[in-house]
């Protein structure tokens, strides 16, 4: 059955400092919609200048960001890691320090790439619209993830698809998913526009969607990112449905 696994994915800030978000259950059946705020990219976060007379909030900021890495790792976290992008510095242009951003983003993941490598860990980049969640959020299209994969050039570094995300960003699902699915390490759900689960009503149809992931191959987990309309239990019977239409997955599968 392929994707009908369920999951949660542990998330980590990129930048700054990779902080942890928090300790959640590696198997747990819905990954509610997290509220912990990224913190802005700049140049005092720039890890190079760690070390060589850098400001103490640049030192602060490297320290936490290898510091942050490492905890999840000893903390036997799945194999799957958000790496957060974090948010342009409040009142700059973004075009004007897209460039600077990009800079400290890519060696930050390079860095991170190599660190979890070393554990056979997977980072994941997950684009988060700007339009409704966080208008300062600095990754926010498939296109621009998959440009700084392109350049970060290292395969355990992949791309996390949230179809909330996507649908309000760019719309354009069938076509995008068949585009970026190679690159795909981790699939979230969520209605739009109220964010609630698959069954609830909203502009997705997500019998088509699923569809679609089995018919590109997707083999890897999806995960319940969605705010429950009721009870969380009785919010997955859009998955007892599904799986009353196309049989229950059996163990190990």
């Amino acid at each position: 059955m392929g994707w009908s696994r369920l999951c949660c994915t542990p998330r980590l800030w990129a930048v700054p400092g990779m902080r942890r978000r928090g300790t959640e259950k590696e198997n747990l059946e819905v990954q509610e919609a997290l509220s912990e705020r990224p913190g802005e990219m700049g140049i005092r976060h720039d890890r190079r200048a760690a070390g060589r007379g850098a400001p103490r909030e640049q030192r602060s900021e490297s320290s936490r960001f290898e510091g942050g890495l490492h905890s999840p790792i000893q903390a036997h976290f799945p194999h799957r890691i958000h790496l957060m992008a974090g948010r342009v510095p409040q009142g700059a242009d973004r075009a004007a320090v897209r460039g600077e951003m990009d800079t400290v983003f890519l060696e930050n993941l390079r860095h991170a790439a190599g660190v979890l490598a070393q554990e056979n860990l997977v980072g994941l980049l997950e684009p988060i619209n700007t339009r409704i969640t966080d208008p300062r959020y600095f990754l926010d299209t498939p296109q621009q993830a998959a440009a700084i994969l392109e350049k970060v050039g290292r395969p355990n570094l992949q791309l996390q698809m949230d179809i909330f995300h996507w649908q309000i960003m760019d719309g354009n699902l069938t076509g995008n998913i068949r585009e970026f699915l190679p690159l795909v390490g981790h699939v979230q759900v969520a209605q739009v526009p109220g964010r609630g689960e698959p069954g609830s009503p909203g502009e997705l149809n997500f019998p088509y969607l699923f569809q679609l992931l089995e018919d590109e191959g997707y083999k890897g987990f999806v995960g319940c990112e969605y705010q429950p309309r009721g009870d969380t239990v009785e919010g997955l019977s859009w998955l007892r449905s599904y799986w009353d239409k196309r049989g229950r997955p059996q163990a190990g599968q």
